[in-house]
């Protein structure tokens, strides 16, 4: 049952807001506290983390049906994680383009054909971040451009063994996660173009991983 009474506010679904304050703020995120009414009632504080871009996410396929992974050192988990390429891409940039260049900063990849596929929100109790994320094919090698705050390895292995990291636990990235499980149901299901959807489902060569050129 729900207790006390409501005061006078902006109504966002079943939380009242009273009133709101920037606690945080930086070149990537901002965090706000919002003094609200709870769905029972009673009053309280919710805190949003508000990126300021948009999360990318890139599945490149090479020919050979097998897929480039990028390896990073997380600083707020303390620890290394292989990951599909991914970045942030300015509010003002679109999608597409945001994820040109973060396959290309990360991997020195281009690509000549494109497909979204994917859009998602990251960890909604805590953060307004929503994702979109793309299959890229007809790939050419470059050289990678990391940003600074990036120490990046790659790696290429079939998609089927991305998928089977991803789903024995090897692989704990939710984006990437995200991507592969979609990937590989699209592909199960004709709902990517039928060149990927082979690539992915019945590449050429062993189930072993690939240098990274």
């Amino acid at each position: 049952m729900k207790s006390g009474k409501r005061r006078p506010g902006t109504e966002r679904g079943p939380w009242i807001v009273h009133g709101e304050k920037l606690v945080y703020d930086n070149a990537w995120m901002s965090v706000r506290e919002y003094d609200v009414t709870r769905p029972d009632g009673k009053p309280g504080q919710y805190g949003v983390m508000e990126p300021k871009n948009l999360a990318i996410g890139i599945l490149p396929v090479f020919g050979d049906g097998t897929v480039m992974l990028v390896g990073q050192y997380r600083f707020a988990l303390d620890c290394w994680s292989w990951e599909l390429p991914e970045g942030g891409g300015p509010m003002d940039e679109t999608p597409l383009d945001s994820a040109k260049r973060e396959l290309a900063e990360e991997t020195g990849l281009s690509a000549a054909s494109w497909q979204e596929f994917l859009q998602l929100d990251m960890s909604n109790s805590i953060t307004s971040e929503r994702a979109v994320a793309f299959a890229a094919w007809d790939l050419d090698q470059g050289e990678a451009e990391p940003e600074g705050t990036e120490d990046i390895e790659t790696r290429r292995v079939p998609f089927a063994t991305a998928l089977r990291e991803a789903l024995d636990g090897r692989i704990r990235d939710a984006f990437t996660l995200a991507m592969l499980l979609k990937a590989d149901y699209m592909a199960r299901h004709g709902e990517l173009p039928e060149a990927v959807s082979r690539l992915i489902l019945n590449p050429a060569g062993k189930d072993e991983p690939h240098g990274p050129g």
